[in-house]
């Protein structure tokens, strides 16, 4: 997908390099929508040793990022950051292309299940 763009924050990159250190620095951030709920996307992330022939695959901060094809056009433009606050610590992805129609706060994720 030309000009397929996603992006990581300083706070997420560390994270996922700690990540990247300890699970294999040759290992991908695979970032996907899992589906869709009331308050918009749900979303995924696994670190990926693998790349299929429709991936998009792109760089963000020295960190390999892979996408699937049916996620790609839904992701593009996004932001992924990692938070600390009241309601506890994990990934968000800032998503301009998803317009929730609730107000049911952000999207947590973490890498490890």
């Amino acid at each position: 997908m030309q000009g397929f763009r996603i992006s990581l924050t300083e706070k997420a990159t560390q994270k996922i390099k700690d990540y990247l250190a300890s699970e294999g620095e040759d290992l991908a951030l695979r970032v996907f929508i899992m589906g869709q709920g009331c308050c918009g996307y749900k979303y995924g992330m696994a670190l990926d040793n693998e790349v299929l022939e429709d991936d998009v695959v792109v760089q963000n901060n020295g960190i390999k990022i892979v996408v699937d094809e049916y996620s790609a056009p839904l992701l593009a433009g996004s932001e992924i950051d990692y938070v600390e606050d009241e309601r506890g610590e994990g990934f968000i992805v800032r998503n301009p292309n998803e317009q929730s129609t609730c107000r049911c706060g952000g999207h947590h994720h973490s890498l490890v299940e």
